[in-house]
């Protein structure tokens, strides 16, 4: 997940034609499973990315009474609040075309 600067998502919801958006498949259900699948794969790219980053500036105390406020994480956790969510990316990779799928009922 390196684009994540460089996605063009929208940040905000968006109603999107319904046959723009099952024109690969000819299905909509068939379309919606297929992006879904992939949010969830950008949603765990993104938690595994944000945790080692996060990891990083990690420090580890025994005093439940000091509570320090670490900047570089603050930073760190902003950029992620601020990237548009997992579907919205998903959505717009199906859109471009850039989601390789393929339907193993019809192959077989």
């Amino acid at each position: 997940m390196a684009n994540l600067k460089e996605t063009k998502a929208s940040a905000t919801t968006k109603t999107l034609n319904k046959n723009v958006v099952d024109q690969q498949t000819g299905n909509i259900y068939e379309a919606i499973s297929v992006v879904a699948k992939r949010s969830i794969q950008i949603n765990s790219e993104i938690k595994k990315e944000l945790l080692e980053k996060l990891e990083e500036f990690a420090t580890y105390t025994d005093s439940l009474e000091e509570v320090f406020e670490n900047k570089e994480q603050i930073e760190v956790s902003k950029f992620y609040e601020k990237l548009p969510k997992p579907h919205a990316i998903a959505i717009e990779e199906w859109l471009n075309e850039r989601i390789y799928f393929r339907n193993t009922k019809t192959e077989a």
